[in-house]
């Protein structure tokens, strides 16, 4: 019996041995597999890169010498920065145009009153501590909620951002708590869940405005007009935005498409007899389009805000003997074929090289939001300025410039594969690596750690440290993933993206998408995880897979660099919140954002109340029955 038992012991022991092995083998092989598809897909990478390195050397030429153009002025004309009232509230509430705070508001006795103690209460580290984890602890106060009253909070203490500073401090160590608890502590900062996420952005955001404006907002204005001007000179679809130079596949024009540069001489009607302007632009732009370089090129020094609008103008061919020839988007000449209307182009009007035109008012009032084929477009106001033709629609036909969409147009291309063709791939490779010196440029101005290094970055970097030391985190990884999740993703993702927010300029869609490649990568960088290439990979991962790795190199040695910097002392990060506040103080209507805060407290009166009650220090204060107070003044008014 014995025997038998040890015979089939060893029976089952072989076979598990074997199928053991066997699984070894087939893992191996399928390692050795990725393997090979991983280095077989870089060297077609580094192959395709070599073979538009010419191309790239050439385009980049071209470019630095066009941007030279523009280069050479900005010593004397400077560049169009926002002031700080105007980046404050772009970064704040970046999605309106405009806002109450911005307008001064009527005075109105009790009201006044009411909200100049609950200002008060407010400054009240207490107070305002319970208000904002009363507000996070209710089911229906959700994330938008969350994000302005951040933004809200940011105008109340703009003037005093060393209070700011010290809430912002005993926040995070609660969210860093938590952090710990749940096991996962990488995950801090990483989304906007709370109200501390957001304050640290709008903190951030506020502390490097200087540092902007003296040394890293050059390259980022340089890397923005160079992409402008890159795009640019390759057709850009008018309704899809697609282009021909792109960093993002979702915006590459994949049709062929062999415009005419052409060179046209313009003046404005207002000129005084001055010598006509040169502009350069394709016999294949929409007239709106033309429009936009026309303006670019006679306001060349003038921030964005300070032109004319492109639809409060017309383009006028003056044209011999003939007279004057208005250009339009659409008129009795354009063509519509098969349910298909095709914006006119200046090719469509047969315009020549060197052709006289002038930009004159405009005679009609054109609306500033169009839909097309289902797509409305952005109005002026907003972060993206589309270049919009002007199109009356009809009912049954399609607008088109460039190619037609059909219904499929959000199906996945190519068969359904998400593998770029060569061709493609090597068109944004192209335009990768004329803009590789920008981006270069942008990421070392941004991750130089020397005296020009903002106090809040060094001061918040120890903080990380100090509270990784707290609750004795000794993997590296975690308080590199903080500090990636702190300032490079929650403020200079979010400039790099934006640079309108900074700068008095506007941004088209194309533009857009190239930013979103550059701050992805940006990202990536930032990150401790290696990304393996593979057949789903994303373009623009491909794009800068050789870039990362030297990219990450210097987010560490960043770090680094902070961390063996001179402490920054409670005292010195004082002095230096304190000079913030005073430097750049602004008119924002305060109470205004006290008034919505203060609705918020309303909404979640009872549960506040309770919650002063319950904590001593509060209790001390008499913090449940000030508040009560302020209720019974601000509810007392017929104003509120």
């Amino acid at each position: 019996m014995s025997e038998y038992l040890i015979i089939g012991v060893a029976v089952v022991g072989g076979i598990l041995i074997t199928v053991i092995i066997v699984i070894l083998i087939v893992y191996k092989r399928k390692s050795t597999e990725a393997e090979r598809q991983y280095k077989k897909m870089q060297i077609q990478l580094d192959n395709l890169e070599s073979n538009v390195r010419n191309e790239c050397k050439q385009a980049f030429a071209e470019l630095q010498t066009e941007v030279s153009d523009f280069t050479s002025d900005l010593n004397v004309i400077g560049i169009p920065f926002w002031d700080y009232k105007a980046y404050t509230f772009k970064v704040l509430f970046p999605s309106h145009s405009d806002h109450p705070i911005l307008h001064p508001d009527p005075k109105y006795g009790g009201y006044e009153e009411g909200f100049h103690q609950f200002n008060q209460l407010m400054n009240s580290k207490h107070f305002l501590l319970i208000f904002i984890r009363t507000l996070e602890q209710q089911k229906n106060f959700g994330i938008r909620d969350k994000a302005v009253v951040a933004s809200l909070l940011m105008i109340v203490l703009q003037d005093k951002m060393e209070y700011a500073t010290e809430i912002l401090k005993a926040l995070l160590n609660e969210l860093v708590d938590k952090s710990v608890e749940k096991k996962h502590p990488k995950l801090m900062l990483r989304r906007t869940e709370s109200v501390v996420e957001k304050l640290v952005t709008n903190w951030l955001s506020l502390c490097m405005y200087t540092y902007l404006k003296k040394h890293a907002g050059k390259t980022l204005f340089m890397l923005y007009k160079a992409i402008k001007h890159q795009t640019e000179k390759g057709p850009i679809d008018g309704i899809t935005s697609e282009a021909r130079y792109s960093l993002s596949e979702d915006r590459l024009l994949r049709e062929k498409i062999e415009p005419k540069a052409l060179t046209i001489l313009l003046r404005s009607d207002n000129d005084d007899g001055r010598e006509p302007v040169s502009c350069k632009v394709l016999d294949c732009d929409t007239i709106t389009q033309a429009k936009e370089k026309a303006l670019d090129a006679i306001y060349m020094n003038t921030p964005h805000s300070k032109r004319p609008s492109v639809y409060d103008v017309d383009l006028m061919w003056q044209s011999g003997q003939r007279g004057h020839l208005p250009l339009k988007d659409e008129d009795v000449t354009t063509q519509v074929h098969s349910g298909w209307k095709r914006i006119n182009t200046l090719m469509h009007y047969h315009v020549p090289d060197g052709a006289n035109m002038s930009l004159v008012q405009s005679t009609t009032k054109n609306d500033m939001v169009r839909e097309m084929h289902g797509m409305i477009e952005i109005t002026s106001g907003s972060s993206l300025s589309a270049i919009t033709p002007i199109i009356t629609m009809e009912e049954g036909v399609k607008v088109f410039h460039l190619h037609k969409q059909d219904d499929n147009q959000n199906a996945p291309r190519s068969g359904g594969q998400k593998v770029i063709s060569e061709i493609f791939l090597t068109r944004l490779l192209a335009t990768k690596g004329t803009l590789q010196q920008y981006v270069d440029d942008l990421f070392s101005t941004i991750l130089r750690a020397d005296s020009t290094l903002t106090t809040a970055v060094k001061y918040l970097f120890d903080f990380l440290d100090n509270a990784a030391r707290r609750h004795n985190i000794v993997d590296p990884e975690v308080v590199h993933t903080w500090k990636s999740n702190s300032l490079p993703l929650r403020f200079w993702v979010n400039i790099v993206k934006n640079p309108e927010f900074v700068f008095d300029v506007s941004k088209s869609h194309i533009v857009d998408s190239c930013l979103s490649v550059i701050a992805q990568t940006f990202m990536d960088s930032c990150s401790l995880s290696e990304h393996r290439l593979g057949k789903d990979s994303p373009s623009s991962k491909l794009l800068f897979a050789k870039d990362i790795p030297r990219y990450r190199k210097q987010v560490s040695q960043y770090y680094r660099n902070v961390q063996e910097m001179p402490p920054v002392t409670d005292r010195d990060m004082t002095q230096a919140m304190t000079e913030l506040s005073m430097t750049n103080v602004t008119d924002f209507n305060v109470s205004v954002a006290l008034k919505e805060l203060y609705k918020y407290s309303m909404q979640y009166s009872f549960e506040l109340i309770e919650a002063l009650d319950e904590d001593p220090s509060a209790r001390k204060m008499h913090l449940a029955n000030r508040f009560e107070q302020v209720q019974n003044i601000i509810e007392g008014t017929q104003y509120y």
